[in-house]
């Protein structure tokens, strides 16, 4: 693990690739990103028409998905289940009852800008409303970014907020993706938290190392190393298939610099509801060295309802999933509620 210091010093172990032959920076590739539904289907040889992709979903929602996990999917293959993840359809406009904009209740837990703290102990920091990959069933997809964002203001109010209460001891980098900031915009609020005694641990949720895992480089990886606290980092796979050999890469290296790595999946219908689908997940995150840890049942925000499993299939795959595994490879079936005190377990 890399001791603590100043991030500059860190920086200056971890030269940056500038040769001719150098791989494209993370940058350049989210920039590169597919975002236009008739060009992914067209490169994957499936029909539009006959997947119901929706303009109007399109319009709401807009599509992004990096090459490298479009190079993850099956060509020809309609059902996908990672094309089934990102791809904007007809079913995401149908209205469906007991679905709304704000599903977990993040506006009533709202602290300070862009601190959210529903449970004790924790606060949630929206450090950002970007992602390197739009996920159709995302419980935030109405939220409203611009006026929620930690970062404004250069972290200032919710670092303040977080120094008031001498309760939380844990503090969580969510959004959108905290990872897609830039490395020295994250430096700057962890330099900012350092001055507060009663942190104890940093969670980062992220989705970046499964769907770019180039953005696990070595400036990102020295500012890990250089924190002062026990790090969590919670990425967030829902089937085997979006693992491959530089997801693996981008998870050893992290683990390198210390970083206790857990799995939060989303049960959703079409990707990985069958035991099946459970037991290869857990098994491939676990052999990428990421501990199952949730398997949340699904946000209930507009748009997403065509990916809901109900909760009697939810409990039997988990009845199937412990007939077939060791404990720890069996995360947790949970879902999420306002107002309740933690996440409840189903």
């Amino acid at each position: 693990m890399i001791t603590a210091g100043p991030l500059s010093m860190q920086l200056s172990a971890f030269p940056r690739p500038q040769s001719p032959g150098a791989p494209a920076r993370w940058q350049q590739l989210w920039r590169q990103a597919l975002r236009d539904p008739h060009a992914l289907l067209a490169r994957l040889q499936l029909d539009p028409a006959a997947l119901g992709v929706s303009e109007a979903a399109i319009a709401q929602f807009a599509l992004r998905v990096p090459e490298g996990f479009v190079a993850r999917m099956r060509v020809g293959d309609a059902a996908d289940p990672l094309l089934r993840q990102v791809l904007p359809v007809d079913e995401e406009m149908r209205p469906a009852p007991g679905f709304s904009f704000d599903a977990v209740g993040d506006g009533a837990a709202r602290k300070a800008t862009g601190v959210i703290q529903k449970y004790r102990g924790r606060a949630l920091l929206v450090a950002t409303g970007s992602c390197a990959i739009n996920c159709r069933y995302c419980f935030r997809r109405h939220f409203d970014y611009a006026a929620e964002n930690a970062a404004k203001g250069g972290w200032q109010e919710a670092v303040a907020a977080i120094a008031a209460d001498p309760d939380i001891d844990e503090v969580i980098l969510s959004g959108g993706d905290p990872l897609s900031l830039a490395t020295h915009k994250l430096a700057e609020l962890t330099d900012a938290l350092r001055a507060i005694p009663h942190i104890r641990r940093l969670r980062i949720h992220t989705r970046l190392p499964i769907v770019l895992p180039e953005r696990v480089d070595e400036e990102l990886l020295a500012w890990l190393g250089s924190l002062p606290w026990p790090l969590a980092i919670v990425v967030h796979a829902n089937h085997a298939n979006e693992f491959d050999a530089s997801v693996d890469a981008a998870m050893s290296r992290l683990r390198g610099v210390g970083a206790q790595l857990l799995n939060q999946a989303v049960l959703l219908r079409g990707v990985n509801d069958s035991v099946q689908a459970l037991q290869d997940l857990s098994e491939r995150s676990f052999a990428a060295g990421v501990l199952p840890y949730y398997l949340h049942q699904l946000d209930r925000v507009e748009g997403v309802a065509h990916f809901e499993v109900d909760d009697s299939q939810a409990k039997a795959l988990i009845a199937g999933l412990t007939a077939r595994l060791s404990g720890y490879l069996i995360p947790k079936l949970v879902r999420e509620l306002p107002g309740d005190p933690s996440k409840r377990p189903v």
